[in-house]
């Protein structure tokens, strides 16, 4: 099975990190009461963190990290795409050598937290029932480019199609709340 490469903002992982994990966090507050009691409060979720472990290897295998730790230092959160996982709006929270870097061997873990505030960001009130919602930015001029979704469609194919960062996309898209999810018939704003 040939999956696709890992990306996170600009930057395209060479070849595929070996190891991956991914951990979903429950908040819980824990109040000690009268004799010896606890009582507890559900928080509601956290934020997923996905890490994992990979390697560069051959010649220029330095040069590849240094490349990626300077999108480590690039500040704000950016759109990690895995191969696997679902697409969503990442801080990349640590990146760590694993042990002494060669010229042509470099052992690294890696950590991203999600961020969860940007499915609120954008909600607006439309003042009509959700149903009938096609995801498309309603102050669009109809003179805009536009792509109807077919089965098959995903919105990565989408952005490769018409030449598009996926992250642009998404902008001019508000009603897509999941990059992962769009359906048939939805119309596809292109910027």
């Amino acid at each position: 099975m040939l999956l696709t490469p890992m990306r996170y903002k600009d930057y395209i992982w060479p070849y595929n990190p070996a190891t991956y994990s991914i951990a979903y966090e429950r908040q819980i507050a824990v109040h000690k009461v009268p004799f010896g009691h606890y009582c507890m409060q559900d928080l509601g979720l956290g934020c997923r963190v996905m890490r994992g472990q990979g390697e560069f290897s051959g010649e220029g295998a330095y040069d590849e990290f240094k490349k990626l730790a300077s999108i480590f230092y690039d500040n704000g959160p950016g759109l990690l795409i895995h191969p696997l996982w679902q697409i969503s709006n990442a801080y990349f929270t640590a990146l760590k050598l694993e042990q002494e870097p060669l010229p042509d061997y470099v052992r690294y873990s890696f950590e991203f937290r999600e961020r969860y505030d940007e499915y609120n960001d954008s909600l607006t009130s439309l003042g009509m029932a959700n149903s009938g919602s096609s995801g498309q930015d309603v102050s669009a001029a109809p003179s805009k480019t536009t792509h109807s979704v077919v089965s098959g469609d995903t919105l990565w194919g989408i952005s490769n199609r018409y030449n598009v960062k996926l992250e642009d996309l998404l902008k001019v898209n508000p009603g897509i709340k999941n990059p992962n999810l769009i359906r048939v018939g939805e119309v596809v704003v292109i910027p």
